[in-house]
């Protein structure tokens, strides 16, 4: 607790209040959850950097998701494994704004990332001729570069107002990790404008970013329904449908958690969902690409044959 004009020097995460088998039993789920996204992720940027056939634009910005999907998922878990395996609930006031500070600027350059993917397919499905010279190395780095830049200025804003607040209702954050809904219930000063310039950058950021994901894929839908055969359209088609579902469950969590009415006030919802894009859909998008993208699978048994073969010629 921190009364008026005490500096609070700690939070307390009660976002699992459970009997201790629970607990326990969902620290090894989120572990199990964990090792995999780190694996899955960690692997498929070793393939794609591995392999030559997967050296396009493409494999390029995938391998920038995934290295996301690997440090924001990191930024919270490992708090979140800590608390449930050892009930250590307190984390320091500098802690909790760093956390929030990378897991911000990691779930922001992910968002534009996915918009600069979904271009990138634009690019090589309407206009495939001008793909190598309008997808350059120096093009992509920019385009890269240009995700993190927008992504840090949204970051530094939502921090720089979150804890610009003054918290002195309590020090117990009914949440897994220092977030912003749970952070505002905290404050005893007025928090109405903060609100709206943290959500007018929230809307920004994705509002952005899903304009620019929703043309690309209205004119990569014209350009497949202009292809006359039907396997034809089926390939063209399938080189984007991993992204499209990569997409949808990660916006689609974002919008219900940030850009809906009455912030903050449905916590045990928010948890289930915050558990989803930070838990889940990092462990699931290394699989969305690699089950549904023949050049990674392709890729994945030649990694394999090649394992094989020097594990067959140690013996």
């Amino acid at each position: 607790m921190a009364d008026n004009g005490t500096r609070l020097t700690e939070f307390i995460l009660i976002g699992f209040q459970l009997q201790a088998e629970l607990q326990l039993c969902l620290f090894f789920i989120f572990l199990a959850f964990y090792l995999i996204t780190i694996v899955g992720n960690l692997g498929m940027i070793m393939l794609i950097q591995s392999d030559p056939r997967l050296q396009t634009p493409m494999y390029f910005f995938l391998s920038h998701l995934s290295f996301l999907d690997v440090c924001y998922s990191s930024v919270i878990v490992p708090q979140l494994l800590e608390t449930l395996g050892s009930n250590k609930m307190v984390i320091t006031y500098e802690r909790c704004a760093t956390q929030f500070f990378f897991f911000t600027l990691y779930a922001s350059t992910e968002c534009f990332l996915l918009a600069v993917m979904a271009y990138d397919r634009y690019v090589a499905v309407c206009n495939p001729l001008l793909y190598a010279m309008a997808m350059t190395p120096q093009t992509r780095l920019g385009l890269v570069a240009a995700a993190y830049s927008g992504a840090m200025v949204n970051t530094v804003v939502r921090t720089g107002c979150t804890f610009s607040i003054s918290f002195c209702k309590s020090n117990q954050v009914d949440f897994f990790f220092c977030d912003l809904p749970p952070l505002l219930k905290l404050s005893c000063s007025e928090t109405k404008l903060r609100e709206q310039v943290i959500f007018l950058f929230a809307f920004l950021v994705i509002t952005t970013s899903v304009s620019v994901i929703l043309v690309s894929y209205l004119f990569i839908i014209w350009a497949i329904l202009k292809i006359r055969t039907a396997g034809a359209k089926a390939k063209t088609f399938s080189t984007c449908a991993s992204h499209m579902i990569a997409v949808a469950l990660f916006f689609g969590t974002l919008i219900f958690m940030y850009l809906k009415g009455n912030m903050g006030k449905s916590l045990w919802q928010d948890k289930i969902v915050s558990v989803f894009y930070t838990v889940v859909i990092p462990m699931l998008n290394p699989m969305i690409y690699s089950l549904r993208n023949k050049e990674v699978k392709e890729a994945l048994k030649k990694a394999f044959k090649r394992i094989k073969a020097s594990q067959e010629s140690k013996t």
